[in-house]
């Protein structure tokens, strides 16, 4: 049985200013969500990508060629939403976060994490005033109340186009200030990326490196870059 297809049926896409932001129209005819809300973004750089987007689909539209385009009906279908229980999702980070939790041997290793994680924690406390402990092992150790309130009110601040970003930055590195680190601009958000690899580099230089999951983790390093990409767009 033949799966039909949705085919293109606009000549241009373009950008345009409205109300509350910048829409996408094509031909003249407003960007609409699967849940029929009016696409509506904060800044003309994002509106300009999406355009981008539509605008490069041939006769047949590919929705996979189109992530901007799906992150955004995500971010107006569901986060906004929903925002309160995607805010919970993220913030939880916060009591669990990656960069806290250390080997405790070999020292090669121990030197490695304390090398590139302690530089992401002295940020954390000193931007957002936010003051994590280390723990030895994987073993959970809750985090002190005022330093998951200090990175629960910078998570506060993001709209809700941000807040889908961070919520694929932050579950693909399991790291709350991983997400937020790329979120305040000013980081290599591929440097970032490697650094919530670390011990993932470790046991493949221990053990050898496994084709299919490299090839999965090159995949979460695209989703990664591509949430890294959006934010930046969505804040302007």
């Amino acid at each position: 049985m033949s799966v039909w297809k949705a085919r293109r049926f606009w000549t241009e896409a373009c950008e345009v200013p409205a109300e509350g932001g910048f829409a996408v129209a094509l031909d003249g005819r407003p960007l609409r969500t699967p849940a029929r809300a009016p696409v509506i973004v904060p800044t003309e750089a994002l509106a300009r990508a999406l355009a981008e987007e539509w605008q490069a689909q041939s006769e047949v539209i590919d929705p996979h060629s189109m992530p901007r385009t799906r992150m955004t009906n995500s971010a107006i279908d569901t986060v906004a939403r929903n925002r309160a229980a995607v805010f919970e999702t993220v913030a939880a980070y916060g009591d669990c976060d990656l960069l806290c939790y250390r080997a405790s041997h070999p020292e090669a290793l121990v030197a490695r994490q304390a090398a590139a994680w302690d530089p992401l924690l002295t940020w954390a406390e000193e931007a957002l005033s936010a003051r994590l402990e280390i723990a030895a092992g994987v073993m959970h150790r809750p985090q002190p109340p005022e330093a998951l309130a200090a990175l629960r009110a910078a998570l506060d601040r993001a709209g809700a186009f941000e807040l889908a970003a961070l919520h694929e930055l932050v579950a693909l590195s399991g790291s709350l200030v991983i997400g937020l680190r790329v979120g305040a601009g000013g980081a290599d958000p591929a440097a970032l990326w490697e650094v919530s690899r670390l011990d993932e580099h470790w046991q493949a230089e221990l053990w050898g490196r496994d084709d299919e999951a490299e090839a999965q983790a090159e995949t979460r390093r695209e989703a990664f870059l591509l949430a890294a990409e959006y934010h930046r767009l969505a804040r302007g």
